[in-house]
């Protein structure tokens, strides 16, 4: 349950999806989440940090080998997800 709490709070998940090609620092990381404060950006990297999921590098943060399995075990999420997306999107033509 502690790590859905900490996946499920507001742009954890987002963040880790951003470090997934490799190292960014605080300020890419706030260009690419628009909508993201940076209390809030530096609140979860502190979170993240602490749990293992990622750590500081020379390029910014990173994932840790602990984040990059993250990933993988995500991966079937990411597939049902887009197979989801696509559902609507033919459900909903008019949208699209």
């Amino acid at each position: 349950m502690a790590a859905m709490d900490l996946f499920g709070r507001r742009w954890a998940l987002r963040i880790l999806w951003e470090l997934r090609a490799g190292p960014l620092g605080a300020r890419e990381l706030l260009t690419r989440c628009a909508g993201l404060s940076s209390s809030v950006l530096y609140q979860r990297l502190r979170e993240l940090t602490s749990s293992g999921i990622i750590a500081p590098s020379a390029d910014g943060y990173e994932l840790t080998r602990l984040g990059t399995a993250l990933g993988h075990a995500l991966q079937p999420l990411d597939e049902w997800a887009t197979t989801w997306a696509q559902a609507q999107d033919d459900q909903n033509p008019e949208e699209a």
